[in-house]
């Protein structure tokens, strides 16, 4: 390795190279060594990001009973269709900065920032003008804790049961099959098999699907025939959280935002659509001492869904999302305006706020 010569310091090169840039009479066309190497640190300062950050952890919450009265009591939806007229200007996080986020260990203090400049989504770039564009792809942007002995279990038992619950959540709103329409074998496979009243609202719901039952509750799905999946990158945002629940149980609490882009079935279409499902999923995994199951299943407490652009009317069984020339000044909107990034409010308090029966106006896609 080279060495420059006599000593200089750092002051006196950045304001060589300031006066060089400027053109300063007599500057040398290329810097030496020592000049690049300011220089690159100097730029490197100057693309330095700026993260939002996340906010204080989630305070504990009243748990919901584990039967099906209270499955069906905390079940919840929420459908925000996208109002005409915000669909472009709206949007935040584009191209500008597709620097990654660091992962949502605690609920955030506010929502991403919003851009004024319009940047549409396309094929090529699916999450262009959207905050999820330095989101994490599948898996990896739900932010799993540390595992320490909880409850019946060992930390090594924990850590085995966050994996598994990762693995329901891949299995429910990331597989691939499931995406198009299959039936979710992999993740239904995964819930305590005698909690007969859930499993029956689970076959009703796949059999004739309706507000009441439906399976877009618990699982993302699309008609292959009306919309397909813009790639194979779904973006997430979220977290799992842990604490010992009724009978010694494992009380695992999903809380996850997922991203979909689509654009039509029928060929010839480039508009881009995203569909945004925001997910709160309580699972007990409970002591097989204490209560019926199967080793590797968890028993269902608690599940809410809020979402935008899937669809605002009676259930089909799958997420429709609309296109510009879909828009409809027909449906039944409140007046009440949700921003489906912000992830600084808890479900319930979202929920809480929606009218019945009406269609909210998401600010941005």
């Amino acid at each position: 390795m080279s060495k420059c010569g006599a000593s200089v310091p750092d002051d006196e090169w950045e304001r060589f190279l300031r006066e060089s840039e400027a053109g300063t009479a007599g500057a040398p066309e290329e810097p030496s060594a020592r000049a690049r190497m300011v220089a690159q640190r100097l730029s490197r300062e100057k693309r330095r990001p700026e993260v939002w950050r996340a906010g204080p952890p989630v305070r504990p919450r009243r748990r919901a009973g584990w039967h099906v009265l209270g499955v069906l009591a905390g079940l919840a939806l929420l459908v925000v269709a996208l109002a005409p007229g915000r669909v472009v200007g709206w949007f935040g996080g584009g191209d500008g900065d597709s620097t990654p986020l660091a992962a949502e260990s605690d609920r955030p203090s506010g929502a991403p920032a919003m851009d004024a400049a319009e940047q549409l989504p396309t094929l090529d770039a699916p999450f262009r003008g959207s905050p999820a564009a330095r989101w994490a792809d599948g898996a990896a942007g739900v932010h799993v804790p540390g595992a320490r002995a909880t409850g019946w279990m060992s930390g090594e038992q924990v850590a085995r049961t966050l994996r598994r619950t990762q693995d329901f959540l891949s299995a429910a709103n990331l597989d691939a099959g499931v995406l198009r329409g299959e039936r979710p074998a992999k993740a239904i496979a995964l819930i305590n098999p005698h909690q007969t009243d859930v499993q029956d609202h689970l076959t009703t719901s796949f059999r004739t699907p309706s507000r009441a039952n439906d399976p877009l509750t618990l699982f993302s799905r699309f008609d292959t025939e009306k919309v397909r999946l813009v790639g194979t990158v779904v973006k997430t945002r979220g977290r799992l959280t842990y604490r010992e629940g009724s009978r010694g149980a494992v009380e695992v609490t999903a809380d996850v935002t997922y991203v979909y882009p689509v654009v039509r079935a029928n060929g010839g279409s480039d508009e881009v659509a995203r569909t945004i499902v925001r997910r709160e999923i309580v699972m007990s995994w409970d002591d097989p001492a204490k209560v019926i199951t199967e080793e590797g299943t968890f028993s269902l407490v608690s599940y809410k869904v809020d979402t935008t652009n899937g669809g605002c009317g009676e259930s089909t069984g799958y997420f429709v999302p609309k296109f510009l020339a879909d828009r409809s000044t027909s449906e039944v909107r409140s007046d009440r305006e949700v921003d489906p990034y912000d992830r600084s409010q808890s479900l319930d308090a979202r929920i809480q706020g929606a009218e019945s029966g009406k269609c909210g106006k998401a600010t941005r896609s």
